[in-house]
Protein backbone atom coordinates (compact mmCIF):
# COMPACT_ATOMS: atom_id res chain seq x y z
CA UNK A 1 0.00 0.00 0.00
CA UNK A 2 1.76 3.03 -1.08
CA UNK A 3 2.39 5.99 1.76
CA UNK A 4 1.58 9.00 -0.64
CA UNK A 5 2.84 12.61 0.44
CA UNK A 6 0.28 15.61 0.95
CA UNK A 7 0.77 18.88 -0.16
CA UNK A 8 3.16 21.39 2.21
CA UNK A 9 1.11 23.27 4.53
CA UNK A 10 -1.44 20.16 6.05
CA UNK A 11 -1.06 17.57 8.67
CA UNK A 12 -2.89 14.60 6.75
CA UNK A 13 -3.87 11.49 8.72
CA UNK A 14 -4.48 7.84 6.99
CA UNK A 15 -5.33 4.78 8.03
CA UNK A 16 -3.11 2.22 6.72
CA UNK A 17 -3.96 -1.09 7.78
CA UNK A 18 -6.53 -2.58 10.59
CA UNK A 19 -4.67 -5.85 10.66
CA UNK A 20 -6.37 -9.31 12.26
CA UNK A 21 -3.18 -10.09 13.47
CA UNK A 22 -2.39 -6.63 14.92
CA UNK A 23 -3.72 -3.41 15.75
CA UNK A 24 -5.01 -0.51 13.81
CA UNK A 25 -2.32 1.30 11.96
CA UNK A 26 -2.26 5.40 11.32
CA UNK A 27 -0.07 7.37 9.52
CA UNK A 28 0.32 11.53 10.01
CA UNK A 29 2.25 13.53 7.37
CA UNK A 30 3.14 16.84 9.74
CA UNK A 31 3.29 20.09 7.37
CA UNK A 32 7.08 19.84 8.35
CA UNK A 33 7.21 16.47 6.25
CA UNK A 34 8.14 14.79 9.12
CA UNK A 35 5.63 10.87 9.52
CA UNK A 36 4.12 9.68 12.55
CA UNK A 37 3.46 6.51 11.90
CA UNK A 38 1.06 4.42 15.49
CA UNK A 39 -0.31 1.03 15.43
CA UNK A 40 -2.88 0.67 18.43
CA UNK A 41 -2.87 -2.67 20.27
CA UNK A 42 -5.48 -2.12 23.34
CA UNK A 43 -4.63 -5.20 24.43
CA UNK A 44 -0.67 -4.09 25.57
CA UNK A 45 -0.12 -2.24 29.15
CA UNK A 46 3.52 -0.51 27.45
CA UNK A 47 4.20 1.22 24.81
CA UNK A 48 7.41 1.57 22.34
CA UNK A 49 8.25 5.05 20.56
CA UNK A 50 10.68 5.57 18.19
CA UNK A 51 12.38 8.34 16.01
CA UNK A 52 14.08 6.74 13.26
CA UNK A 53 16.42 9.31 11.07
CA UNK A 54 16.95 8.32 7.11
CA UNK A 55 21.12 8.78 7.90
CA UNK A 56 23.81 6.36 8.51
CA UNK A 57 27.43 5.41 7.93
CA UNK A 58 26.53 5.29 4.29
CA UNK A 59 25.53 8.94 4.38
CA UNK A 60 29.22 10.17 5.59
CA UNK A 61 32.31 11.36 3.50
CA UNK A 62 35.78 9.89 4.45
CA UNK A 63 36.83 12.09 6.83
CA UNK A 64 33.01 11.97 8.73
CA UNK A 65 33.59 8.03 9.19
CA UNK A 66 31.75 7.42 12.36
CA UNK A 67 30.09 10.74 12.33
CA UNK A 68 26.56 9.20 12.35
CA UNK A 69 27.10 7.40 15.61
CA UNK A 70 29.52 9.56 17.20
CA UNK A 71 25.90 11.89 17.08
CA UNK A 72 24.11 9.25 18.32
CA UNK A 73 25.84 9.23 21.80
CA UNK A 74 25.81 12.50 22.22
CA UNK A 75 22.03 13.38 21.72
CA UNK A 76 21.48 11.68 24.99
CA UNK A 77 23.88 14.21 26.49
CA UNK A 78 21.41 17.44 27.51
CA UNK A 79 19.49 19.97 25.83
CA UNK A 80 18.16 23.46 26.49
CA UNK A 81 15.89 22.15 28.96
CA UNK A 82 17.43 18.41 30.37
CA UNK A 83 20.71 18.02 31.65
CA UNK A 84 22.20 14.11 30.71
CA UNK A 85 21.14 12.63 34.42
CA UNK A 86 17.75 14.47 33.67
CA UNK A 87 16.50 12.36 30.23
CA UNK A 88 17.59 9.40 32.15
CA UNK A 89 16.50 9.46 35.24
CA UNK A 90 13.20 11.20 34.06
CA UNK A 91 12.68 7.68 32.01
CA UNK A 92 13.88 5.11 34.75
CA UNK A 93 11.94 6.92 37.29
CA UNK A 94 9.00 5.34 36.10
CA UNK A 95 10.34 2.06 34.79
CA UNK A 96 10.86 2.95 31.31
CA UNK A 97 14.25 2.16 29.36
CA UNK A 98 15.97 4.27 26.28
CA UNK A 99 18.08 3.30 24.11
CA UNK A 100 19.87 3.97 20.58
CA UNK A 101 21.98 2.57 17.55
CA UNK A 102 23.16 3.60 13.77
CA UNK A 103 23.65 1.19 11.10
CA UNK A 104 24.43 1.43 7.87
CA UNK A 105 21.14 3.40 6.32
CA UNK A 106 19.50 4.50 9.06
CA UNK A 107 19.35 5.55 12.81
CA UNK A 108 17.14 5.13 15.80
CA UNK A 109 16.06 6.41 19.32
CA UNK A 110 14.19 4.60 20.71
CA UNK A 111 11.81 4.41 24.80
CA UNK A 112 9.84 1.91 25.83
CA UNK A 113 7.25 2.91 28.90
CA UNK A 114 3.85 1.57 30.13
CA UNK A 115 0.98 3.20 28.53
CA UNK A 116 0.07 6.26 31.27
CA UNK A 117 3.62 7.53 30.49
CA UNK A 118 3.47 7.75 26.86
CA UNK A 119 3.40 11.53 27.08
CA UNK A 120 6.50 11.67 28.88
CA UNK A 121 8.65 9.65 27.19
CA UNK A 122 7.19 11.17 23.55
CA UNK A 123 7.88 14.97 25.26
CA UNK A 124 11.86 13.75 26.17
CA UNK A 125 13.00 11.60 23.17
CA UNK A 126 11.61 14.55 21.03
CA UNK A 127 13.60 16.95 23.14
CA UNK A 128 16.98 14.90 23.00
CA UNK A 129 16.84 13.91 19.14
CA UNK A 130 15.67 17.92 18.27
CA UNK A 131 17.65 20.16 20.62
CA UNK A 132 20.69 18.39 21.78
CA UNK A 133 23.51 21.20 23.02
CA UNK A 134 26.30 19.16 21.72
CA UNK A 135 28.32 20.29 24.66
CA UNK A 136 31.98 20.94 24.31
CA UNK A 137 33.18 18.67 27.17
CA UNK A 138 30.61 16.08 26.51
CA UNK A 139 31.95 15.67 22.70
CA UNK A 140 35.66 15.03 24.74
CA UNK A 141 33.98 12.91 27.08
CA UNK A 142 31.81 10.72 24.66
CA UNK A 143 35.10 10.95 22.40
CA UNK A 144 36.75 8.47 24.39
CA UNK A 145 33.52 6.38 25.15
CA UNK A 146 33.53 5.48 21.41
CA UNK A 147 37.44 4.50 21.28
CA UNK A 148 37.16 1.91 24.03
CA UNK A 149 34.28 1.01 22.07
CA UNK A 150 36.14 0.55 19.00
CA UNK A 151 38.80 -1.08 20.70
CA UNK A 152 36.70 -3.57 22.12
CA UNK A 153 35.07 -4.24 19.12
CA UNK A 154 39.12 -5.18 17.58
CA UNK A 155 39.06 -7.49 20.59
CA UNK A 156 36.23 -9.63 19.53
CA UNK A 157 37.20 -11.67 16.29
CA UNK A 158 33.69 -12.95 15.69
CA UNK A 159 32.82 -9.21 15.00
CA UNK A 160 35.57 -8.45 13.73
CA UNK A 161 35.41 -10.96 10.99
CA UNK A 162 31.87 -8.95 9.67
CA UNK A 163 33.31 -5.93 9.20
CA UNK A 164 36.85 -7.60 7.40
CA UNK A 165 34.01 -9.03 4.66
CA UNK A 166 32.29 -6.03 4.41
CA UNK A 167 35.31 -4.54 3.12
CA UNK A 168 36.22 -7.89 1.17
CA UNK A 169 32.60 -6.74 -0.85
CA UNK A 170 32.23 -3.05 -1.16
CA UNK A 171 36.10 -2.25 -0.46
CA UNK A 172 35.86 1.97 -0.16
CA UNK A 173 32.40 2.01 -0.74
CA UNK A 174 30.98 3.50 2.53
CA UNK A 175 28.88 0.35 2.78
CA UNK A 176 32.17 -1.24 3.22
CA UNK A 177 33.15 1.25 6.12
CA UNK A 178 33.18 0.67 10.10
CA UNK A 179 29.80 2.12 11.24
CA UNK A 180 32.05 3.35 14.61
CA UNK A 181 34.05 4.75 12.21
CA UNK A 182 38.05 4.44 13.14
CA UNK A 183 40.22 5.64 15.58
CA UNK A 184 41.81 7.83 12.54
CA UNK A 185 38.71 9.09 11.72
CA UNK A 186 36.71 9.91 15.31
CA UNK A 187 40.11 11.54 16.72
CA UNK A 188 40.11 14.10 15.28
CA UNK A 189 36.39 14.69 14.76
CA UNK A 190 35.32 18.31 16.18
CA UNK A 191 32.58 19.22 17.64
CA UNK A 192 31.56 22.06 14.28
CA UNK A 193 31.73 18.82 11.96
CA UNK A 194 29.27 16.69 13.83
CA UNK A 195 27.01 19.78 14.91
CA UNK A 196 27.33 20.56 10.76
CA UNK A 197 26.26 16.57 9.79
CA UNK A 198 23.43 16.74 12.81
CA UNK A 199 21.64 20.15 11.62
CA UNK A 200 22.12 18.99 7.83
CA UNK A 201 21.38 15.93 8.33
CA UNK A 202 18.31 15.77 11.02
CA UNK A 203 15.73 17.72 8.97
CA UNK A 204 11.88 16.90 9.55
CA UNK A 205 11.70 15.41 5.84
CA UNK A 206 14.15 12.43 6.94
CA UNK A 207 12.56 11.73 10.24
CA UNK A 208 9.74 9.15 10.85
CA UNK A 209 8.10 8.64 14.48
CA UNK A 210 6.82 5.48 15.17
CA UNK A 211 4.68 4.10 18.09
CA UNK A 212 2.71 0.77 19.29
CA UNK A 213 0.97 -0.21 22.07
CA UNK A 214 -1.68 1.30 24.18
CA UNK A 215 -1.88 4.63 22.48
CA UNK A 216 -4.42 6.83 20.39
CA UNK A 217 -2.94 8.21 17.39
CA UNK A 218 -4.64 11.72 17.28
CA UNK A 219 -2.70 12.01 20.75
CA UNK A 220 0.27 10.81 19.81
CA UNK A 221 0.32 13.28 16.65
CA UNK A 222 -0.25 16.21 19.39
CA UNK A 223 2.39 15.02 21.87
CA UNK A 224 4.96 14.86 18.45
CA UNK A 225 4.10 18.25 17.84
CA UNK A 226 3.96 19.88 21.24
CA UNK A 227 7.30 18.20 22.00
CA UNK A 228 9.17 19.69 18.79
CA UNK A 229 7.66 22.80 18.97
CA UNK A 230 9.80 25.90 19.29
CA UNK A 231 13.31 23.57 18.34
CA UNK A 232 14.95 23.45 15.04
CA UNK A 233 13.22 20.63 13.54
CA UNK A 234 10.00 22.93 13.84
CA UNK A 235 10.64 24.05 10.75
CA UNK A 236 8.57 25.39 7.40
CA UNK A 237 6.56 23.41 5.29
CA UNK A 238 8.49 20.25 3.44
CA UNK A 239 7.20 17.18 1.73
CA UNK A 240 9.05 13.81 2.89
CA UNK A 241 12.32 13.30 1.50
CA UNK A 242 12.01 10.77 -1.06
CA UNK A 243 13.38 7.26 -0.47
CA UNK A 244 17.15 5.92 -0.85
CA UNK A 245 17.43 5.90 -4.26
CA UNK A 246 18.17 1.85 -5.78
CA UNK A 247 19.76 3.12 -8.82
CA UNK A 248 22.61 3.01 -9.53
CA UNK A 249 23.35 -0.39 -7.76
CA UNK A 250 26.25 -0.37 -6.03
CA UNK A 251 29.73 -1.16 -7.44
CA UNK A 252 30.79 -4.41 -5.88
CA UNK A 253 34.63 -5.78 -5.45
CA UNK A 254 35.69 -8.86 -7.65
CA UNK A 255 35.93 -11.49 -5.67
CA UNK A 256 38.76 -11.34 -3.38
CA UNK A 257 40.32 -12.46 0.59
CA UNK A 258 41.01 -11.07 3.03
CA UNK A 259 43.24 -12.28 6.07
CA UNK A 260 43.48 -10.41 9.22
CA UNK A 261 46.16 -11.85 11.26
CA UNK A 262 45.40 -12.44 15.24
CA UNK A 263 46.47 -14.98 17.42
CA UNK A 264 42.88 -16.29 18.41
CA UNK A 265 42.28 -19.21 19.93
CA UNK A 266 39.55 -20.09 17.15
CA UNK A 267 39.71 -19.14 13.84
CA UNK A 268 36.32 -16.91 12.18
CA UNK A 269 35.59 -17.30 8.55
CA UNK A 270 32.79 -15.75 6.53
CA UNK A 271 32.26 -17.12 2.60
CA UNK A 272 29.99 -15.15 -0.02
CA UNK A 273 28.94 -13.00 -2.25
CA UNK A 274 26.96 -9.81 -3.65
CA UNK A 275 23.31 -10.64 -3.68
CA UNK A 276 20.17 -8.67 -4.18
CA UNK A 277 19.04 -5.52 -2.38
CA UNK A 278 15.93 -5.37 -0.41
CA UNK A 279 13.22 -3.76 -2.95
CA UNK A 280 14.06 -7.00 -4.83
CA UNK A 281 10.86 -9.19 -5.32
CA UNK A 282 13.67 -12.50 -4.80
CA UNK A 283 14.04 -11.26 -1.42
CA UNK A 284 11.17 -14.26 0.07
CA UNK A 285 13.08 -16.56 -1.87
CA UNK A 286 16.41 -15.83 -0.70
CA UNK A 287 14.85 -15.97 2.84
CA UNK A 288 13.78 -19.66 1.90
CA UNK A 289 17.27 -20.24 0.48
CA UNK A 290 19.12 -19.04 3.20
CA UNK A 291 16.80 -21.10 5.86
CA UNK A 292 17.71 -24.57 4.06
CA UNK A 293 21.10 -23.17 3.70
CA UNK A 294 21.72 -22.16 7.18
CA UNK A 295 18.94 -20.68 9.09
CA UNK A 296 18.51 -23.45 12.06
CA UNK A 297 19.13 -26.65 13.39
CA UNK A 298 17.87 -28.59 10.67
CA UNK A 299 19.54 -26.74 8.11
CA UNK A 300 22.22 -28.55 5.67
CA UNK A 301 25.82 -26.48 6.87
CA UNK A 302 24.61 -27.16 10.76
CA UNK A 303 24.06 -30.52 9.68
CA UNK A 304 26.45 -31.31 7.78
CA UNK A 305 29.48 -29.37 9.69
CA UNK A 306 28.44 -29.35 13.15
CA UNK A 307 26.34 -32.60 13.35
CA UNK A 308 27.52 -34.85 11.18
CA UNK A 309 31.14 -34.15 11.65
CA UNK A 310 31.54 -31.77 14.77
CA UNK A 311 34.01 -29.03 13.44
CA UNK A 312 32.00 -26.17 14.98
CA UNK A 313 30.33 -25.20 17.33
CA UNK A 314 28.72 -21.81 15.43
CA UNK A 315 28.37 -22.01 11.61
CA UNK A 316 24.99 -20.14 9.75
CA UNK A 317 24.18 -18.43 6.31
CA UNK A 318 22.42 -14.60 6.68
CA UNK A 319 21.64 -12.12 3.84
CA UNK A 320 22.01 -8.41 4.45
CA UNK A 321 20.11 -6.20 2.07
CA UNK A 322 20.72 -2.44 1.53
CA UNK A 323 18.48 0.35 -0.96
CA UNK A 324 20.78 -0.97 -3.49
CA UNK A 325 23.13 -4.14 -2.52
CA UNK A 326 23.26 -6.66 -0.46
CA UNK A 327 25.15 -9.77 0.37
CA UNK A 328 24.87 -13.49 1.18
CA UNK A 329 27.28 -15.43 3.46
CA UNK A 330 27.90 -18.20 5.58
CA UNK A 331 30.25 -17.63 8.74
CA UNK A 332 31.95 -20.63 10.67
CA UNK A 333 33.70 -20.40 13.97
CA UNK A 334 36.62 -22.88 14.47
CA UNK A 335 39.84 -24.56 15.53
CA UNK A 336 42.40 -23.02 13.11
CA UNK A 337 43.70 -26.18 12.07
CA UNK A 338 40.04 -27.14 10.58
CA UNK A 339 39.52 -23.96 8.54
CA UNK A 340 40.24 -25.71 5.03
CA UNK A 341 38.34 -28.75 6.03
CA UNK A 342 35.15 -25.99 6.78
CA UNK A 343 35.76 -24.38 3.84
CA UNK A 344 35.53 -26.89 1.42
CA UNK A 345 32.76 -28.41 2.78
CA UNK A 346 30.84 -25.09 2.37
CA UNK A 347 32.06 -24.47 -1.16
CA UNK A 348 30.80 -28.12 -2.00
CA UNK A 349 27.15 -27.61 -0.13
CA UNK A 350 27.11 -24.02 -2.29
CA UNK A 351 27.97 -25.70 -5.59
CA UNK A 352 25.88 -28.57 -4.55
CA UNK A 353 22.35 -26.45 -4.36
CA UNK A 354 23.61 -24.22 -6.85
CA UNK A 355 23.72 -27.27 -9.25
CA UNK A 356 20.99 -29.56 -7.78
CA UNK A 357 18.36 -26.94 -5.61
CA UNK A 358 16.53 -28.25 -2.40
CA UNK A 359 13.83 -30.67 -2.54
CA UNK A 360 10.29 -30.35 -1.71
CA UNK A 361 10.48 -30.87 1.68
CA UNK A 362 13.17 -28.36 2.35
CA UNK A 363 11.11 -26.05 0.76
CA UNK A 364 8.30 -26.40 2.65
CA UNK A 365 10.69 -26.01 5.83
CA UNK A 366 12.24 -23.25 4.59
CA UNK A 367 8.80 -21.28 4.09
CA UNK A 368 7.25 -22.67 7.62
CA UNK A 369 10.55 -20.80 9.53
CA UNK A 370 9.97 -17.96 7.59
CA UNK A 371 6.86 -17.33 8.41
CA UNK A 372 6.81 -18.34 11.90
CA UNK A 373 9.81 -16.05 13.19
CA UNK A 374 8.31 -13.12 11.24
CA UNK A 375 4.65 -13.61 12.40
CA UNK A 376 6.71 -14.58 16.32
CA UNK A 377 8.52 -11.77 15.85
CA UNK A 378 6.02 -9.70 16.32
CA UNK A 379 4.81 -10.09 20.16
CA UNK A 380 6.17 -7.19 21.44
CA UNK A 381 5.84 -3.58 21.32
CA UNK A 382 9.26 -2.48 19.98
CA UNK A 383 9.08 -5.21 17.06
CA UNK A 384 6.20 -3.56 16.31
CA UNK A 385 7.10 -0.28 16.00
CA UNK A 386 10.32 -1.75 13.91
CA UNK A 387 8.06 -3.00 11.76
CA UNK A 388 5.95 0.56 11.26
CA UNK A 389 9.30 2.57 11.14
CA UNK A 390 10.92 0.05 8.60
CA UNK A 391 8.08 -0.06 6.33
CA UNK A 392 7.92 3.86 6.14
CA UNK A 393 11.12 4.53 6.05
CA UNK A 394 12.82 1.80 3.62
CA UNK A 395 10.08 0.22 1.20
CA UNK A 396 7.39 3.39 1.28
CA UNK A 397 4.59 1.37 2.08
CA UNK A 398 3.68 -1.24 5.09
CA UNK A 399 2.80 -4.47 4.05
CA UNK A 400 0.07 -6.35 5.48
CA UNK A 401 1.13 -9.60 7.92
CA UNK A 402 -1.16 -11.77 5.88
CA UNK A 403 0.09 -10.44 2.35
CA UNK A 404 3.56 -11.05 3.90
CA UNK A 405 2.65 -14.55 4.75
CA UNK A 406 0.95 -14.85 1.47
CA UNK A 407 4.15 -13.62 -0.37
CA UNK A 408 6.38 -16.11 1.49
CA UNK A 409 3.42 -18.94 0.80
CA UNK A 410 3.65 -17.74 -3.35
CA UNK A 411 7.75 -19.00 -3.26
CA UNK A 412 7.97 -21.89 -5.58
CA UNK A 413 10.60 -24.39 -5.62
CA UNK A 414 11.35 -22.93 -9.44
CA UNK A 415 12.01 -19.76 -7.78
CA UNK A 416 14.25 -21.14 -4.54
CA UNK A 417 16.37 -23.39 -7.34
CA UNK A 418 16.98 -20.51 -10.14
CA UNK A 419 18.30 -17.93 -7.43
CA UNK A 420 20.54 -20.84 -6.16
CA UNK A 421 21.96 -21.56 -9.45
CA UNK A 422 22.57 -17.65 -9.92
CA UNK A 423 23.44 -16.87 -6.98
CA UNK A 424 25.45 -19.42 -5.51
CA UNK A 425 27.45 -20.25 -8.63
CA UNK A 426 29.28 -16.67 -8.18
CA UNK A 427 32.65 -15.97 -7.29
CA UNK A 428 33.18 -15.90 -3.29
CA UNK A 429 34.95 -13.47 -1.36
CA UNK A 430 36.53 -14.83 2.11
CA UNK A 431 37.17 -13.51 4.84
CA UNK A 432 39.54 -14.64 7.87
CA UNK A 433 40.33 -13.42 11.26
CA UNK A 434 43.04 -15.86 13.15
CA UNK A 435 46.14 -17.19 13.58
CA UNK A 436 46.88 -17.03 10.14
CA UNK A 437 49.40 -15.09 7.89
CA UNK A 438 47.95 -12.34 5.44
CA UNK A 439 49.41 -15.00 2.16
CA UNK A 440 47.29 -18.36 3.97
CA UNK A 441 44.46 -18.61 1.71
CA UNK A 442 44.92 -18.52 -1.93
CA UNK A 443 41.62 -18.45 -4.49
Amino acid sequence: MSSSSPAPGRAVTRTLSDDPLGGTVRRTVLPSGLRVLTEAIPAMRSVSFGIWVAVGSRDETGPQAGAAHFLEHLLFKGTRKRTALEISSEIEAVGGETNAFTTKEYTCYYARVLDEDLPLAIDVMCDAVADSVLAEPDVETERGVILEEIAMHDDEPGDEVHDLFARAIYGDHPLGRLISGTEDTVTPMTRRQIQGFYRKRYTPPQIVIAAAGNLDHAAVVKLVRQGLRDTPLDTDPAAPAPHRSTTPAVRTKPATTLVEPKETEQAHVILGCPAIDRTDDRRFALGVLNNVLGGGMSSRLFQEIREQRGLAYSVYSYASQYADSGVFAVYAGCAPGKVDEVLDLTRAELARVAAEGITEAELARGKGMSKGSFVLGLEDTGSRMSRLAKGELLYGNLMPVDELLARVDAVTLADVNELAAELLARPMSLAVVGPFDEGAFTR
